[in-house]
């Protein structure tokens, strides 16, 4: 539900992205089997992933910025739509 109303959200302020995309994973330059899917990617480049949790730990950051690197992307948010009273984000750059 959360994901279908920011994606309509993204639409009404044309912004670019692409909900549920593959995501191909390379290890030492050669694709993998399996592939990631992402929640949305947005201008090609920002990796979206929401969740809907009571609050955002350290272990759902971790699992953003591997996914980042392991997609060769530079930039991440992480959206929780389950904090009580208030909408929890934050914003994760992949270190070179």
């Amino acid at each position: 539900m959360y994901q279908e109303a920011l994606e309509r959200e993204f639409l009404l302020r044309e912004i670019a992205f692409e909900a549920q995309r593959e995501l191909m994973i390379h290890y030492k330059g050669q694709p993998l089997g399996k592939g990631y899917v992402c929640d949305l990617l947005c201008f090609d480049k920002v990796l979206v992933e929401l969740k809907a949790m009571d609050k955002l730990t350290g272990r759902e950051e971790a699992q953003l910025i591997n996914y980042l690197k392991a997609a060769g992307l530079p930039v991440g948010l992480l959206i929780n739509f389950g904090s009580h009273g208030k909408l929890e984000w934050r914003r994760l750059v992949k270190s070179q």
